[in-house]
């Protein structure tokens, strides 16, 4: 029996390890979403609900939204998929029980066959009834292998008796985790409801003083124009600058008959930071609440912003600055609504770390990945990061290069 307890343990093991597997994935989606809206509502906690920040606010909000949608969609393919996993595994134990009634209503035959011929002088008797040696012998192998019958069905049953056990064991599991499973998302359902009508009340506070905040968009076309005409022509100069460098290097090493040494190291920088595309870390911990390319404004549809050259993210207060991949400080600037930026060159492609408070590094330094490169200010009572990726000249979607 131990031996059977043993087999129903390795099986009930078994599908954990393979339901665990199966769940992984949905798990970690899982985790990132919320972990998302724990760090949204953290901001907003942070937030004084100033008008000024309405339109912070609002983004925020809808990002949370979207993150909570995803959330129940992940719920609802959770439940439907362990629906599927419940049904198949109630066929199972239909099967199963089946197998083990049949088994028992055979064994009850063979017990009630054995009762009634249980005195074993009468098995005696039949064997030494026999008219020759040859019957003898079937006789003998005939009651053997009745008594072997019987063994072999106890063993069956006792198999098939521990295997529907942990079927059912792990029918209850699943019934368990899909009723949390419910229970969790109608506290989302709930929530996204709660931050729609939070979503509604932040529009009607931007409609309500349209000339206010038309003349805040205003403002803030500008300083993004400026900023996107000033990173457009530091690249300018230090694309220019690499190119002339290489070309003197060049022609020396020309006249030497060798090759460009510093060519060569840019070159495979270039490479190695095309070949982390989608692998790069983020520069910060946050939420991104503008991305790249050209947007219209969240509450004046017809307003057209100016195009984003890259991606904001609203962070804690006092959050650092981290390059994004090995490379040089190019340069350090102050940018009008942008404070101090620091460029990093990393071959043919230029990252643009922008709303610092303090550098901590310096042009011409040497940075590794993960390096603290200032901390990000507070601007107009928001704290934002603003980060640019450019390959040469042309500016690229940050979002499609970072993990």
């Amino acid at each position: 029996m131990r031996r059977f307890l043993h087999i129903a343990v390795l099986l009930l093991l078994c599908g954990g390890v393979l339901h665990a597997q199966d769940t992984r994935k949905q798990e970690s989606r899982k985790a990132r979403l919320e972990k998302e809206i724990a760090e949204i509502n953290r901001q907003l906690k942070e937030n004084s609900r100033s008008s000024s920040r309405a339109l912070t606010d609002l983004s925020l909000v809808r990002r949370k939204i979207s993150a909570r949608q995803e959330l129940i969609s992940e719920s609802d393919r959770e439940i439907h998929a362990l629906n599927d996993s419940m049904r198949v595994r109630q066929k199972e134990i239909d099967r199963l029980q089946a197998r083990h009634d049949t088994l028992t209503l055979y064994y009850n035959r063979l017990v009630r066959s054995a009762y009634k011929n249980r005195d074993s002088r009468i098995w005696y008797m039949y064997i030494l009834g026999s008219e020759n040696i040859g019957q003898a012998a079937r006789r003998f192998s005939y009651l053997k292998g009745f008594s072997r019958e019987m063994s072999t069905q106890a063993r069956r049953i006792q198999e098939t008796t521990a295997t529907l056990e942990v079927e059912k064991q792990r029918l209850a599991q699943m019934k368990d985790e899909a009723e949390s499973i419910r229970r969790q998302r109608q506290a989302d359902v709930e929530s996204l409801r709660s931050e729609e009508n939070e979503s509604s009340n932040l529009v009607a506070q931007l409609q309500k003083d349209r000339r206010k905040y038309q003349r805040d968009l205003e403002k803030k076309n500008r300083e993004v124009e400026a900023l996107n005409r000033e990173i457009a022509a530091i690249i300018r100069k230090a694309t220019a600058a690499k190119k002339k460098g290489a070309t003197t290097s060049s022609s020396k090493s020309t006249a030497k008959g060798g090759k460009s040494t510093s060519t060569e190291v840019d070159e495979k920088l270039s490479a190695d930071f095309a070949a982390n595309k989608g692998r790069l870390p983020w520069p910060a911990s946050g939420t991104v609440i503008d991305s790249y390319g050209q947007h219209y404004h969240p509450v004046y549809k017809n307003v057209k912003l100016p195009f984003n050259n890259g991606v904001t993210l609203a962070v804690a207060k006092g959050s650092q600055a981290r390059a994004v991949f090995d490379g040089t400080v190019a340069q350090i600037v102050v940018i009008a609504g942008y404070g101090q930026c620091v460029l990093v060159q990393h071959g043919s492609y230029f990252t643009f770390y922008c709303k610092l408070k303090s550098v901590s590094v310096k042009a011409g330094e040497k940075v590794r990945t993960g390096q603290v490169l200032g901390t990000v200010d507070t601007i107009s009572g928001e704290d934002q990061l603003h980060f640019q990726l450019w390959k040469d000249r042309e500016p690229q979607d940050p979002e499609r290069w970072l993990k």
